[in-house]
């Protein structure tokens, strides 16, 4: 079986209580290895040394580890980790949670001077935010932003949409989720309940339920003994009584007949579904899992081994694809089950549109008893005897729910060929036919919505397993080429650098942005803010109308015909907060207002420019003053940036996305695999793009990638009018 690399939401729930045994311990330093494995070292009074792994890579974990399982501290260390340092050193451990029933820690340390929070998100790509007491990033392992939530230094931190947590919700609650399911009794577990594939499984067999009973046709007893036996895990992890398990399974790994053991699962109390696996108890859950991941760290560098004849240490291609198909096959999973929930939204709808009389007489007949203060549970009782006495309305509803304001009741659907499916529905009592429907309606748009997501992730997975293969293709090309050249000490460094060297790579997959502003000048600073720039009169007005926000930054040259540069400090669907920009990033903005404003055009190699609040920006001209289109009248002190060198860098991106790129040299040099840096000269904007072109083609083996994302006519966009001269 698949060896277990993420910890589920069960098992956080069984960590959190444990950890917090901790409560009081101060923080030492902070370390980071490879970008996505935190450590926290921690002095208790108690206990001495703790050791807080925090891990959001391939492998998601977060538990306290025996010193003996810590790696040697690494090099120097980064500036996530030397702005923790600064914030935490000598900070009191105060506590850990988990967010509602999502795979999210949060963690909180305080310090006399300022507090800060650590939220780990072990889901996804994986994630590591610090917080300050506010709520706002100080920083973050990754920045995200998406429609639905930003991560990103300067924002205030948001939390993914809760999901149900199926240990606390209640019996009429679950069988209502239950209900709404066309699928079976296990897949409506693993997705709608959020339990995943093994808990899911796990709570049918305690259950007593065939795991492929449809939901249609599972009985109430059915249900009830599912939901007895969530409510019985509940119970185990919030008193803590809990029998920790590592499990094993035994491989002959390298064919002699020896069956070796590896670790395949760690959990918190043990399982029916784990019953032939040998298995290991500990003490506390949380040795358990120091063991499994100490362990499948281990299993995994023995397997990674090289034999002591090779000539050459050789990436695990083998472990990405598969990691990469994993990856697909969930996400082929998601999408299926967001169109059997949309579908199933759609036609609920429907349901109560082809039921309106009968649906119209319960909600009516609620309300009208609500107006004259009946109570929920007369309500109740009335419409039981309504049903024992025949009438449809009555016999219809199944359920009334006086804490939650609902009624469901039970339609069946005539144009089933099966001859009248019953459906359950659960409607507004406060609302008429039409906005109950209404909300089914929009809950099938949002679900849709998720699975577009969804698909636009699948293809980029896939993009990257056939990088990934192209990769290993390449790689067992070369090595057959330098098949007993012997090789040197270098070749371990060079594997290293094999992903990022885009130049050399036959084939780089296309992997093509749709950014709302790109028919805008832009760029993105070195820190990651967004910055743009009109193109025109109209742009330069349609900026300040439409996309200026109030913490950004408004900068524009001292020289006249400069375009109006905003720096963003957020998206234009995002809640903007205050941002405090670094002095580089307001330099560059500068530096991007200048190399694009009469200054370049005259051929001068330096300009000056200044920066004001948007509230200082308006159209409106002083008594008998005109101003121009595009042109705007600034009000109040500025900030002023002097002697900006006119300088632009054009280059190839090529992840995470692939596009030509432009802007002030220090914002462009590490995020492009090519670049070519400019002056003000003698060259039209044209021909300058074509010698960029030509430069940047040359130095790719798949001449064809740059012809695809960076055609002479693309990396124009970036130059700015007037001539120029190719610097490096």
């Amino acid at each position: 079986m698949d060896q277990k690399r993420e910890l589920s939401s069960i098992d956080l729930a069984a960590l959190v209580t444990e950890l917090n045994r901790y409560e009081g311990a101060k923080v030492d330093k902070a370390y980071l290895y490879d970008d996505d494995l935190l450590r926290l070292k921690l002095r208790d009074f108690d206990r001495g040394r703790v050791e807080l792994m925090i891990e959001v890579g391939d492998i998601k974990r977060a538990h306290a580890a025996d010193p003996d399982h810590v790696a040697d501290a690494p090099g120097r260390p980064p500036n996530f980790a030397k702005m923790l340092r600064n914030r935490m050193s000598g900070a009191d451990f105060a506590g850990v949670s988990q967010y509602e029933f999502d795979r999210i820690l949060t963690f909180e340390f305080e310090r006399e001077d300022q507090n800060t929070t650590l939220v780990a998100e072990l889901f996804g790509q994986g994630n590591v935010a610090a917080l300050d007491e506010t709520g706002e990033v100080v920083g973050a392992l990754s920045t995200v932003r998406l429609k639905s939530r930003t991560v990103a230094p300067g924002s205030q931190y948001e939390y993914p949409a809760s999901r149900l947590n199926p240990l606390t919700v209640s019996r009429g609650g679950f069988e209502r989720h239950m209900r709404e399911s066309d699928s079976d009794v296990v897949r409506t577990l693993a997705t709608q309940l959020n339990l995943g594939g093994l808990y899911a499984e796990e709570v049918c067999t305690r259950a007593g339920v065939p795991k492929e009973t449809p939901i249609g046709e599972a009985t109430d007893d059915q249900l009830g003994a599912l939901h007895d036996a969530l409510s019985r895990i509940g119970e185990r992890l919030r008193s803590g009584d809990i029998d920790p398990r590592v499990y094993e399974e035994s491989v002959d790994g390298d064919g002699d007949g020896d069956a070796d053991p590896r670790v395949v699962d760690v959990t918190p109390f043990p399982l029916a579904e784990h019953e032939g696996l040998p298995s290991v108890g500990f003490d506390s859950f949380n040795a358990a899992v120091d063991e499994y991941f100490h362990r499948l760290g281990s299993e995994d560098t023995d397997e990674g081994e090289a034999p002591a004849d090779a000539s050459a240490s050789r990436p695990d291609f083998e472990a990405e694809i598969a990691k990469q198909e994993r990856i697909i096959e969930q996400q082929e999973g998601a999408i299926e089950g967001f169109e059997e929930q949309a579908q199933a939204e759609r036609e609920r709808a429907e349901l109560l549109y082809a039921n309106y009389d009968l649906v119209d007489e319960v909600i009516s007949t609620v309300r009208e008893a609500r107006e004259n203060e009946v109570s929920w549970d007369e309500i109740g009782e009335t419409l039981a005897d309504g049903a024992d006495r025949g009438i449809p309305a009555a016999e219809a509803v199944v359920d009334v729910d006086g804490g939650e304001g609902t009624v469901t009741v039970e339609l069946a659907d005539e144009s089933d060929e099966d001859g009248g499916t019953e459906t359950r529905i659960e409607l507004d009592a406060s609302e008429g036919v039409e906005v109950n429907a209404d909300r089914l309606y929009q809950e099938a748009k949002r679900v849709e919505e998720k699975k577009a997501g969804a698909q636009a992730a699948i293809e980029s997975t896939r993009e990257e397993l056939e990088a990934v293969k192209e990769r290993k293709e390449e790689w067992e090309e070369q090595q057959a080429a330098d098949d007993g050249s012997g090789g040197d000490d270098g070749d371990a460094e060079e594997d290293e650098a094999y992903e990022t060297d885009w130049l050399a790579r036959s084939s780089i997959p296309i992997r093509s942005p749709d950014d709302w502003f790109e028919r805008f000048r832009w760029f993105h600073t070195d820190a990651g803010y967004l910055v743009i720039g009109g193109r025109n009169a109209d742009q330069n007005e349609e900026l300040v109308k439409k996309y200026m926000s109030k913490h950004d930054r408004f900068f524009h040259t001292q020289a006249h015909g400069g375009p109006v540069t905003l720096l963003k400090a957020s998206g234009p669907s995002e809640s903007s907060e205050p941002v405090d920009f670094s002095e580089q990033t307001l330099r560059e903005a500068a530096q991007f207002a200048v190399s694009y404003s009469s200054d370049w055009k005259d051929g001068r190699g330096a300009g000056d420019a200044y920066m004001v609040e948007p509230d200082q920006v308006s159209k409106t001209p002083e008594s008998g003053e005109y101003i121009e289109k595009g042109s705007f009248v600034i009000r109040g002190d500025r900030t002023y940036f002097e002697d900006v060198p006119c300088r632009i860098a054009v280059g190839v991106q090529c992840e995470p996305v692939t596009r030509a790129i432009g802007g002030p040299p220090s914002a462009i040099v590490d995020r492009a695999a090519a670049h070519v840096t400019f002056e003000p000269g003698m060259y039209a904007q044209n021909d300058a793009a074509m010698m960029a072109y030509r430069n940047l083609k040359e130095r790719f083996t798949d001449q064809s990638f740059v012809r695809k994302v960076a055609s002479a006519d693309q990396l124009q966009e970036f130059l700015p009018p007037g001539g120029s001269d190719i610097v490096d």
